[in-house]
Formats: structure tokens, C-alpha cells, sequence
């Protein structure tokens, strides 16, 4: 029998995510551990904008300040600084980018006169266009950065949840089935959705069970790129929910 595209996808091999390939690489093959590392920050790189705004930096300064960190982890040595003692990458990063503000003066001065150099394109629109949608309150630079990464940890599981419905043909019926995830008010009953589906009720409970159990396994798959110990996946969901608590 064919295998259901919503079964699990197996174990998680920690040997290979990107995290503990930077941890493991960074020094016999730095080539490989720049690679992984690149991929998470142009993953991760909002939330530390958002981060450098919320202290008080323009729009353009933090533009060039977020360049600029990434050029000094991605190519300049920093990678050495990477220890498997601090864990995840998420604490890592937001370590490196204080360390990076508060000593690297003359590379900050640097990047604010526009000499930083460009890593990976970040549309400094785009992302000025969703700081500004960024709830008014006193929040701390700290908790925006935790609360963002928390927000680009569920949009990246829902895009594996939607490349995984892409390629099996069923991208609509995630379009339909989504709102059901978080049991959230306002989700239509199963009967509506299941006659636009042209679905059985019991059918659509059903793949909603069956969704919401690979939305979990897939935000587990995520959240095991940034962290090299499996005991660390549940650490991070409560800090996930926690981020959203005022």
C-alpha cells in the first residue's frame, strides 16, 4: 500500500540538522557549517531586525546593522564562537547580535554608512512594512524577538505543511482544513466544510486529526534545525507559548 503523505516522517536525525551541523562542522569544514548557518539566518533574520528596531535604530540603520551581523557570523571567524555548551541557536543569536551591537563599534559605524556587506537579500520594505504592524506596546526588544521567532517557527511549519499538500494535490484542502489547527473561534462547522469538499463530516474530522497530528511532528522537524538535543524540542515549544503571553 501506497505510504499516506501525512504519516510520520520517521526520526529526527540530529546529526544533520542545521544546527548541529554548524556545531559539528564549524571547525573541520567550514564550508559546510557556513552553508547550514546561512540557511537558518535567512530563515531567522526578521526577528533580529525587529530586535534592532525595537532599541531604537531606524529603519535603514537596522537594514544595514542586520547585514552587517550576518557578514561577521557568516564570513569572518565567528563560527569558532559557536559552542555546543550554549545549545540552541536561537539564544545564539541573540547573544551574538548584543555582542555585536555593544563592541563592535567600528562595524557598526561601518554598516551605518552603508559599507556592509550583503549576505542574502533582505527587502528592507517588507520588512519596515511588518515592523510597523508590530503590536504599539512598550514591549521590550527581548520579547519581540523571542515573540517573532516564535511567529516564524509556526509560519515555517505551515510551509512544510503546504509543500507537503503541493505535491501530493491537495494544496486547496489545506487552504480549507488550516483554520482547524488551533481549534480557534470563528472555524466553520465540518458539515460546511465538508460539503465544499464534497466530503463526508467524518471524513473531514478525520483529516483534521490527521493534520493536526503532522502539524505537530513538522513544527517538531523545525524546531530539532535550531537545537542539537532532542530533549531541547519540548524546551522550545513552551518558550514558543510563552512568547505570546503578556
Amino acid at each position: 500500500m501506497a505510504k499516506d503523505s501525512q504519516d510520520s516522517p520517521g526520526p529526527i536525525d540530529f546529526a544533520t540538522t542545521h544546527w548541529s551541523v554548524v556545531l559539528s562542522a564549524g571547525r573541520d569544514s567550514p564550508a559546510a557549517a557556513r552553508a547550514a548557518l546561512s540557511a537558518l539566518c535567512e530563515a531567522y533574520w526578521y526577528p533580529l531586525y525587529a530586535y534592532v528596531r525595537r532599541r531604537g535604530s531606524s529603519s535603514d540603520d537596522a537594514h544595514d546593522l542586520t547585514q552587517a551581523f550576518f557578514a561577521q557570523i557568516l564570513e569572518k571567524g565567528s563560527l569558532s564562537a559557536a559552542d555546543p555548551a550554549k545549545g540552541k541557536f536561537r539564544a545564539f543569536l541573540l547573544a551574538s547580535m548584543k555582542n555585536f551591537l555593544a563592541n563592535d563599534r567600528d562595524r557598526v559605524r561601518a554598516a551605518k554608512r552603508g559599507g556592509g556587506r550583503r549576505i542574502f537579500s533582505i527587502d528592507g520594505a517588507a520588512a519596515e512594512r511588518r515592523y510597523v504592524a508590530e503590536p504599539a506596546d512598550p514591549e521590550t526588544p527581548e520579547k519581540l524577538f523571542e515573540r517573532r521567532w516564535a511567529l516564524a517557527l509556526l509560519e515555517r511549519t505551515l510551509d512544510r505543511l503546504r509543500a507537503i499538500h503541493a505535491e501530493s494535490g491537495r494544496a486547496g484542502e489545506l487552504g480549507r482544513l488550516r483554520v482547524y489547527l488551533t481549534g480557534e473561534a470563528g472555524a466553520p462547522p465540518y458539515r460546511e466544510t465538508a460539503r465544499d469538499l464534497g466530503m463526508t463530516e467524518e471524513a473531514v474530522k478525520a483529516a483534521v486529526h490527521r493534520l493536526r497530528r503532522r502539524y505537530r511532528e513538522e513544527l517538531r522537524r523545525e524546531i530539532a534545525e535550531t537545537v542539537t538535543d532532542p530533549r531541547e524540542i519540548a524546551e522550545e515549544i513552551r518558550d514558543l507559548f510563552a512568547a505570546f503571553e503578556t
